[in-house]
């Protein structure tokens, strides 16, 4: 029997490289992309269908959501129950997802169960009817959350933040109770047409993908879906944020403040971004960091405080926000610039550097787990219009990038006076 020698760690050993799947990809006659990452293993498989979110109109600013959210509402031949009834027969999982640039149906199910999930899929995204009572009880729960969250003030903050720096645009558009009374069926119908058709469509498939299954999802969304006429516009308006950068909510009877400082940035297509990654985790982007360090940790300021970059596919954003006690707003505001200074004035020791490489290294081969992260890996790199290489320049600069190259970063991008900063509740 080995005994174990508890007084001697185990030896450590740092991330030499990440090994990503790539997948296999077929592209269907009616132009829809497949892309297929096969693992074998467990009958389960997880099916996307992407769709290019169109051009945002600020007149009817909810038409986006509004389709994907009320999707599986309803089809000529089946209402929303007997479509959720059809799933959680088959014991498989269907969901909607809305994001900036991107909406998706996303299904999964046991691949035993395809053949009979599937045309359920195919029924939602070529004959969704969006029935007027749906319509009527999604505007009036959408209404009854919203007044809701505009409640509270890091709800607010984040609102206010993202029409500050993005403008009325699809980033910074902001709902209000009036919009969702403007949705009508009409409008949904005729985005619906020209969004969910084969031409603005990406299909993933992860899991137990074999050939069977391929061969069942391209047979099943070959060919024209509906009477699609026109090509779908998926462009976006330029940003255009106001001057204002310091934009006040007060809240007289308000316990905490909600803060939300930082600024467009660039996104993942920008050479300085990997390089920009590793500055943020330092600053905020992990429990460790400078940021919970000094106002969670010293000052005792807020139980949590964090920064992080977003990457769209037109722009990015870099922010700071926190929640904290009202009568320290001014003072956490304060402690923030002092740390993004010392940035830009101090190198960072080597001891703080190589904890935040191991740290980010480690957190992106513990994202690997399954051959659904390595699919939602990729998923980053082709609606950035990336290749793989994208992976190997981030490892490489996380490993090699200098403290003089960090503050070089810190002295080009954060002038504290050019961020926008909001605060809501008491200042």
């Amino acid at each position: 029997m080995t005994i174990l020698d508890r007084k001697t760690p185990p030896q450590f050993n740092g991330v030499e490289n990440i090994t990503l799947i790539h997948p296999q990809t077929t592209k269907l006659d009616n132009g829809c992309n497949l892309f297929t990452f096969n693992s074998g293993g467990q009958d389960l498989v997880r099916i996307e269908w992407i769709f290019g979110n169109l051009r945002f109109n600020p007149a009817k600013p909810l038409l986006n959501v509004a389709v994907n959210t009320l999707l599986t509402e309803g089809t000529s031949t089946l209402t929303a129950a007997q479509i959720a009834d059809k799933i959680d027969f088959y014991g498989a999982f269907l969901q909607v997802d809305y994001g900036y640039d991107n909406s998706q149906v996303t299904l999964y199910t046991l691949t035993k169960h395809l053949q009979s999930t599937l045309p359920v899929i195919k029924d939602i995204l070529t004959d969704s009817i969006f029935p007027e009572k749906e319509l009527e009880t999604y505007v009036r729960n959408q209404q009854q959350k919203l007044q809701v969250s505009l409640q509270k003030n890091d709800v607010v903050a984040r609102r206010t933040f993202n029409k500050a720096i993005f403008g009325p645009t699809i980033y910074g558009s902001a709902a209000s109770p009036e919009d969702f009374v403007s949705l009508k069926r009409e409008d949904l119908q005729a985005h619906y047409k020209e969004m969910y058709q084969p031409g603005n469509c990406t299909i993933i498939i992860a899991g137990k993908a074999d050939e069977a299954i391929v061969d069942a999802v391209s047979g099943m969304f070959k060919g024209e879906w509906g009477q699609a006429t026109i090509t779908a516009d998926t462009t976006q308006p330029m940003l255009s944020p106001p001057m204002d950068k310091f934009i006040y909510v007060e809240k007289a009877d308000a316990l905490q403040s909600a803060i939300r400082i930082g600024m467009p940035f660039v996104n993942r297509t920008h050479p300085d971004f990997p390089a920009l990654q590793v500055l943020n985790t330092v600053l905020g982007g992990y429990f460790g960091s400078r940021l919970m360090a000094n106002i969670r940790e010293d000052k005792g300021y807020t139980y949590g405080i964090g920064s992080g970059m977003t990457s769209f596919k037109q722009v990015g954003s870099f922010f700071i926000a926190s929640e904290v006690g009202a009568d320290v707003c001014k003072s956490a505001v304060s402690e923030i610039e002092k740390e993004v200074n010392l940035l830009k004035d101090q190198l960072i020791p080597d001891e703080e550097l190589s904890l935040v490489r191991n740290f980010m290294l480690g957190s992106l081969l513990g994202s690997l787990e399954n051959v659904l992260s390595h699919a939602d890996k990729f998923k980053n790199l082709y609606f950035a219009g990336l290749d793989y290489d994208y992976y190997d320049r981030y490892t490489q600069t996380v490993k090699n990038i200098t403290a003089e190259e960090l503050k070089a970063l810190a002295n080009k991008y954060f002038n504290f006076d050019d961020f926008y900063k909001v605060i809501v509740g008491k200042y």
